[in-house]
């Protein structure tokens, strides 16, 4: 399905360019491809969370914006970023590539950030006066607002495009078939978790306090330079790379599965003889389209959809079309999906657990005893900062120790599978939400045994709760994009793993259901008091504590169940 000027006429692919490569031709593998890859996230993480983490004390405090129309706004935004990715991820998969979509999405990102970076800098593009948080103050005027958003959404459309295909690119410069050294691949993944973390912690603590203290337009500014240093990078770093074709609209091949499945719904898949039909599936010389696909081997299960690559009785094979007729391949691509489906639902109520860390967990901080040694104050936004950290010191020690521990154990080249790795991720937000319960139940017990409005816990306390969920994003959102982009259909590669940006807009808006029903049944003053020493959050995180052990039984009922996918013996598991 690819354009007919990819394919030679031999079955494989011509370069595009010198340094375009795909189908069978194969480039040695170098480390300079996904080191490049790995700066160029981190760069962009700093990039993109220098705006993202300041963006509501921007609105609130340089343009004058209310509360409800910041907080409006932010959500707005958000949710855009995170739904652009599934967008650039079809155009990746399906016209552009994945290299193409990142060169595309950073013109957009460059333009955002530089029109954001002066719309900070010129004084008639913002209001003339700074105000604190909560004090009223003229907001900035239509042009100034036009202006800042459409700097914003630009950027939005740029951060999209880039995380939609980044991640998938720098996997594809590994060989999928190389057995003896799995665990490059297998590392890439970690260190590309560690490169975002690394970039929203530089971010929070450096660029935030200069955007906040110094001046905004230097904040902007050095998030631009970052990205523009992170562009010329990775142009610099195009004659190492290999670059795939996409191979046509996957989309449309799932149609053709499910109506071809529907047109021979009442065909059996045993002849006359009581023997197994023989489906449909191109040998490698008989492929001309010249993509490359991945051929899949048949599994069992979802055997309706089967009845797609089953030759029609009373037709001769060769007069059916390709909404009447389609592959093995195609059939176990569209199983594929739907195996992932349930795994992925599983994954909106992990997000909207780990979701607790950056809301409710700030809020017990800010009812604790914030001093260190009498005097110093700790930030209580600081603990989320400190658990970037704390990640990053689990992939260390996941990579280093549990992982190469887990292979002599098991025999497997990888140690513990990716659905294993998800599900000891998932356990560990269990244990982090119990421990959060019983901090909070002894913090309420130290109110109320004293005076009964003095901060007498002190905020240390919350440390085990951080860094058992730094262990539980590690285990599970390394794994999950592993998962995502090895399970899925070579075709479709960068439209799963936006899967995972998808899961984590859901499980804000679960996290925002949860919250506004528990304010509804239990009332005023409520479990989620404005005064937490008048309500009990520890009752609400025992409540996420049971949600995320029904999240997890459930999550190893799919797992057990689940089907991965099969390469056909002797193909290239690359496209």
């Amino acid at each position: 399905m690819s354009p007919p000027a990819a394919a030679g006429s031999n079955g494989h692919h011509q370069h595009m360019a010198p340094w375009l490569e795909s189908g069978t031709a194969r480039k040695r593998f170098t480390w300079k491809a996904p080191a490049i890859v790995l700066v160029f996230e981190l760069l962009e993480s700093i990039a993109f969370s220098g705006v993202a983490l300041n963006l509501v004390v921007y609105l609130g405090t340089v343009l004058h914006g209310s509360t409800a129309f910041n907080a409006a706004h932010v959500d707005t935004w958000n949710g855009t970023t995170f739904i652009v990715p599934v967008i650039g991820a079809f155009l990746a998969d399906s016209y552009w590539g994945k290299y193409r979509t990142i060169l595309a999405s950073i013109a957009f990102y460059l333009i955002g950030l530089v029109l954001l970076t002066v719309s900070a800098a010129i004084p008639s593009l913002r209001p003339a006066m700074t105000c604190q948080m909560g004090m009223s103050c003229p907001p900035a005027s239509k042009t100034q607002f036009s202006v800042f958003f459409a700097a914003l959404y630009l950027t939005s459309i740029g951060t999209g495009g880039v995380k939609s295909a980044l991640l998938p690119f720098g996997a594809e410069q590994y060989d999928d078939d190389d057995t003896d050294r799995p665990e490059r691949k297998q590392s890439f993944f970690s260190w590309f978790f560690a490169a975002i973390n690394l970039g929203i912690f530089i971010a929070g603590t450096l660029v935030s306090w200069l955007e906040q203290n110094v001046a905004w337009a230097l904040g902007f500014g050095i998030g631009t330079a970052c990205l523009l240093v992170a562009a010329v990078a990775f142009v610099a770093g195009t004659p190492w790379y290999r670059v795939q074709v996409p191979a046509g609209s996957p989309l449309k091949d799932i149609i053709r599965v499910l109506v071809a499945a529907f047109r021979k719904r009442s065909l059996r898949l045993l002849d006359e003889n009581g023997a197994a039909v023989v489906l449909h599936e191109l040998e490698a010389a008989d492929d001309k389209s010249g993509a490359g696909l991945q051929r899949l081997t048949r599994t069992k299960g979802l055997r309706c959809l089967d009845k797609a690559a089953a030759p029609a009785m009373e037709k001769e094979e060769e007069e059916e079309g390709p909404w009447a007729l389609c592959t093995v391949s195609e059939v176990e691509g569209v199983k594929i999906l739907v195996r992932m489906l349930p795994i992925w639902a599983t994954c909106v109520l992990y997000a909207a657990s780990l979701g607790q860390m950056t809301t409710t967990f700030i809020q017990q901080g800010m009812a604790m005893d914030t001093r260190l040694g009498g005097r110093f104050k700790v930030p209580v936004a600081s603990l989320v900062s400190v658990e970037v950290v704390f990640m990053l010191l689990w992939v260390l020690l996941h990579d280093a120790a549990i992982i190469p521990v887990a292979r002599r154990l098991t025999g497997r080249p990888g140690g513990l599978t990716q659905l294993q790795r998800m599900g000891v991720g998932r356990f560990l937000v269990v244990v982090a939400l119990a421990t959060a319960a019983l901090v909070e139940r002894r913090r309420l017990r130290a109110i109320h045994q004293g005076s009964g409005d003095g901060e007498t816990l002190s905020i240390v306390w919350q440390v085990p709760q951080f860094v058992l969920v730094a262990g539980s994003d590690v285990f599970c959102g390394i794994a999950q994009l592993e998962f995502f982009y090895g399970e899925a259909p070579a075709a479709m590669r960068s439209i799963c793993s936006a899967l995972s940006f998808l899961a984590l807009s859901l499980g804000f808006y679960v996290n925002s259901l949860v919250v506004t029903l528990v304010a509804a049944v239990t009332g005023r003053p409520g479990w989620l008091a404005p005064d937490l020493n008048a309500g009990h959050l520890d009752y609400y995180f025992w409540l996420w504590t049971v949600i995320s052990v029904a999240n997890l039984l459930l999550y190893m009922v799919i797992a057990g169940r689940y089907t991965p996918k099969q390469v056909a013996a002797g193909v290239d598991s690359d496209e």
